[in-house]
């Protein structure tokens, strides 16, 4: 896939990256997972998402794709409270300290390129402790650069931070609060940014149909997306739904400017290769993108669908 340049960092990433969550939260067989995450860098897939919370992700990585860490970008996040972490205050420097060092031996590397604050609230980044920990840890040279992973006001500050590099925010044809109140703080200060949730986790699928852990996180998405009326045959997308809806998804991700790498989980080989035909897509044409933003403003008149963390 074709790279491009990952905000300021100096880092080039491919538009499409993976989000590790499945492979740990859902339990995937080590073996499988191995075999996928191996196929994805085979493909041309550069940037690896995961989190120090995401059971059993870090340690499949580190086993899996380790030896070929010069062929990815490493993206990890940390800050709450962990088994395998020996702290007991969210968000401290202890917690934060402890969890970098914890994630290089689990990840089997000497340094993470991104390390990012999982989720806190803005409160929490306004004291100050939480990034000057990971400030301190890129200063040692445990990590490249330091970010936050979240939504809404506390995204919009985080990216005025001069010790913040790289934005992970919510981005997708359900979630499109971002795009307006986080993106244009990043773009005015070229930040790295990863979209997270790019395809609203497959939110035109039938609820039932919804594995895991996605049928909670997808039910916000479906509801927005029946007031929202899109159709993707209507906006010339000939393929079945089960293909045109993916393609419509990501694509519009893509599309933002901005958004450098949209960051999808999936425990199946297929499944990847299939996003990441749709990834070298992009972008969609504009009168589709100004479309879709406009059925979204339609359906929520008053401004109340927030970026969903």
């Amino acid at each position: 896939m074709q790279k491009r340049p990952f905000g300021s960092t100096g880092l080039s990433v491919t538009p499409l990256g993976f989000g590790a969550a499945p492979i740990g939260l859902l339990q995937t067989e080590r073996e499988a997972a191995g075999k996928l995450l191996n196929v994805l860098l085979d493909e041309g897939v550069n940037l690896i998402d995961t989190a120090a919370g995401y059971k059993g992700s870090e340690e499949i990585i580190g086993e899996s794709i380790s030896h070929r860490r010069d062929q990815f970008v490493l993206v990890s996040k940390c800050g709450r409270s962990v088994p395998h972490v020996d702290a007991t205050v969210d968000w401290s420097a202890e917690m934060i300290t402890k969890t970098v060092d914890a994630a290089l031996k689990r990840l089997r590397t000497d340094r993470l390129d991104v390390m990012l604050l999982h989720s806190c609230e803005k409160e929490i980044l306004e004291r100050g402790e939480a990034v000057g920990a990971l400030a301190a840890a890129r200063d040692a040279g445990k990590l490249r650069f330091a970010g936050y992973s979240g939504d809404n006001d506390a995204a919009a500050y985080a990216a005025t931070l001069p010790d913040i590099a790289v934005i992970e925010t919510s981005v997708s044809i359900a979630d499109q609060h971002n795009i307006d109140a986080v993106l244009p703080g990043c773009r005015k200060r070229n930040l790295a940014v990863l979209a997270k949730r790019p395809i609203a986790n497959a939110a035109w699928k039938p609820r039932d149909a919804q594995p895991g852990m996605y049928k909670d996180y997808a039910s916000t998405y479906t509801e927005r997306l029946a007031k929202m009326d899109l159709n993707p045959a209507d906006l010339g997308l000939p393929a079945a739904p089960e293909q045109a809806w993916p393609e419509l998804a990501l694509r519009f991700t893509l599309s933002i400017p901005g958004v450098h790498c949209a960051i999808i989980g999936t425990t199946r080989p297929e499944n990847a290769r299939a996003n990441i035909a749709i990834a070298e897509k992009w972008p969609l044409p504009p009168a589709i993108v100004d479309h879709i933003r406009a059925a979204f403003r339609a359906a929520d008149p008053s401004g109340e669908w927030l970026g969903q963390t």
